[in-house]
């Protein structure tokens, strides 16, 4: 059995880029752990669905706690820092939030959950956190540190193909009609940068019960739940990472779980 741990930034963020893999790997016998690192206190949601009293801190909690069973996880560790909220927010000044905590101490507190549980594989994300988000940035930066310092020998950077997206709009033009469009120069990584696409179609049907798992997330999820099976598996049926310190000209088809 190997140990696979998958390191986000907020509640909801595991589905996207990693929810396949965990499912698989949890489905052939592997262990599986998410860390989150922030209560995801910043994210929109629907008017009226919180209940009184409730948070959505809280609530994103137990979304998170039903999404990542439903995607195999049998640990979820939230270490509880703060949200930074998006790029160019004020919130991003806080100096208790996620994107200006010290790395060093951060990478610590992670480096020990990576110790602990013996982890063979990390995933964590691009240096541009996929479109810029600074936790996403903080994420990577605290969890090459991490890694480095408990000596996990496998790292993988969690991205999505900018040229597999490119490839997507230009067959679906509704979706940019419909929808803000990412700057693609930007977003994700490209094929060329890619050492690792994963098949994830198997476990499609756990990654879409994942999505409907985070209710105040619909605003990022809802367009998604909509789409008939073929466009979802399109769209989501792979997942792609750049493993750190790759040969030149490495093309895998999964994790070394």
């Amino acid at each position: 059995m190997s140990v696979l741990v998958c390191f986000h930034a907020h509640p909801d963020d595991e589905v996207f880029t990693t929810g396949g893999v965990m499912r698989q790997a949890a489905d052939a016998g592997h262990r599986v752990v998410v860390v989150t690192a922030t209560d995801g206190a910043l994210g929109e949601a629907p008017e009226g669905i919180l209940i009184d009293g409730e948070t959505l801190a809280e609530r994103r909690r137990r979304e998170l706690e039903e999404s990542t069973s439903l995607l195999g996880a049998q640990r979820v560790v939230l270490l509880h820092y703060a949200d930074s909220g998006m790029a160019g927010t004020p919130e991003n000044e806080n100096p208790a939030a996620f994107c200006n905590v010290d790395v060093e101490e951060a990478a610590a507190r992670l480096a020990a959950i990576l110790v602990e549980e013996s982890a063979d594989v990390i995933t964590i994300y691009d240096p541009n956190g996929g479109y810029g988000h600074p936790d996403h940035v903080q994420v990577h930066h605290v969890g090459l540190r991490a890694a480095e310092l408990a000596g996990v020998p496998h790292v993988y950077e969690a991205a999505v193909s900018r040229d597999h997206i490119r490839r997507l709009m230009a067959a679906n033009p509704e979706w940019s009609e419909n929808a803000q469009p990412p700057d693609l120069d930007t977003f994700g990584l490209p094929d060329s940068e890619i050492t690792t696409v994963v098949d994830v179609s198997s476990a499609m049907g756990a990654k879409r019960a994942a999505m409907h798992a985070h209710a105040t997330q619909i605003g990022d999820f809802g367009p998604f739940l909509q789409m008939p099976e073929e466009q979802l598996q399109a769209a989501f049926g792979q997942e792609w990472f750049r493993r750190r310190g790759a040969p030149a000209g490495l093309a895998e088809s999964s994790l070394p779980l």
